[in-house]
């Protein structure tokens, strides 16, 4: 089709492990992590290495080093790993205008329209990873699909430094054996939920209807059923000027206390951080708590503020949880609101 979109999604591979390796021999053959130390500290990534023993993004600190003895943990170095995203967007735009940064490390590219490496989708996605590789000395995989959704699941398919293509042709076999676990929004309980009721991949789900997942999922039923479709229509957000900044995460198992909930918060928080750090210029209106309930309805509680404040997030999530009802938490957000036009003056830490 000629209208057909080619969107590829680059995510570098446990980038601020991988700066930390590069700048510093030492740590390129033991497991690593980027985090606070501290007895209620949180990571912020890891290297393979230290993935194999199960250590995770947004994991505490004490939590990691139980399932890996012998991991070592860094702080982080922001602003070595912003000059190094800095650089990596300038690659980016050697190919395209159409650039949708979703953090210092993954982006999308819309490279429909792109004349560079004869138009092909699959050869601009090598030819960025190439110069990554030999301008940083860093790896990143590519998914390439003709929707945002496809492209990121792609891109995680042949992790590290791989690349995944999905072309119009294939798309319905690739999303028949997807296993539903794969679809972002849908954690373990909900997977487990879903399997119960023999929904195991999308193959499932596109031979069921809408009515039948809602009894299930309810209001994801709708994005469940055109995801197993392969269908994704959300364009490029490629303004410089973003209206607000979200970091989520669905849980393991649904929390029933608002002591579990604010654990999580305090997870998100640092990371909620290093999101920040690219719009470190951008006036901060307000912000918000969302919170996701086991029976799939939610709430978000919004106020005023001029600056990312953690003890601001908990007072957010008290009234938030007011509002469970006994009902288990499956998903907890963090939301910050910027002002129209950017503040030069406004300063954030952004220590880890």
């Amino acid at each position: 089709m000629s209208n057909q979109r080619k969107i590829i999604h680059i995510d570098m591979d446990c980038f601020y492990a991988a700066v930390e390796m590069r700048d510093f021999p030492e740590y390129r053959n033991i497991p690593l992590a980027v985090g606070g130390d501290g007895p209620r500290s949180v990571l912020c990534t890891s290297n393979y290495q230290a993935r194999k023993f199960g250590v995770r993004a947004a994991m505490p600190a004490i939590k990691a080093k139980q399932l890996c003895p012998n991991l070592t943990i860094v702080h982080g170095r922001m602003d070595v790993y912003k000059e190094a995203s800095k650089h990596i967007r300038e690659i980016f735009s050697r190919y395209t205008d159409l650039i949708e940064p979703l953090s210092l490390d993954e982006a999308f590219l819309d490279v429909t329209e792109a004349t560079l490496c004869q138009g092909s989708a699959t050869l601009i996605a090598e030819q960025i990873r190439a110069d990554i590789f030999n301008e940083l000395n860093l790896t990143a995989s590519a998914g390439i699909a003709p929707n945002k959704f496809l492209a990121k699941i792609a891109s995680d398919e042949n992790k590290p430094n791989g690349q995944c293509v999905i072309t119009p042709d294939k798309v319905a076999n690739f999303v028949e054996q997807l296993s539903l676990k794969k679809i972002p929004g849908i954690g373990p309980k909900t997977f487990e939920k879903l399997n119960r009721h023999g929904y195991v991949t999308c193959a499932d789900v596109r031979q069921s209807n809408i009515r039948a997942l809602q009894n299930i999922v309810g209001k994801f039923a709708n994005s469940l059923y055109l995801k197993a479709h392969g269908v994704d229509n959300r364009a490029l957000e490629v303004s410089r000027q973003r209206k607000s900044l979200a970091i989520e995460t669905t849980l393991m198992e649904d929390l029933s206390t608002q002591d579990e909930c604010q654990l999580v918060i305090e997870s998100l928080y640092e990371k909620l951080l290093i999101r920040l750090a690219p719009h470190s210029n951008r006036e901060i209106i307000r912000q918000g708590v969302k919170l996701k309930f086991a029976d799939f309805n939610q709430t978000t509680v919004e106020t005023q503020s001029n600056a990312c404040q953690q003890a601001l997030f908990y007072s957010l999530l008290s009234k938030a949880y007011s509002r469970a009802n006994k009902r288990g938490i499956r998903l907890v957000g963090l939301t910050l609101g910027f002002a129209d036009n950017p503040s030069e003056s406004l300063q954030l830490s952004l220590s880890l």
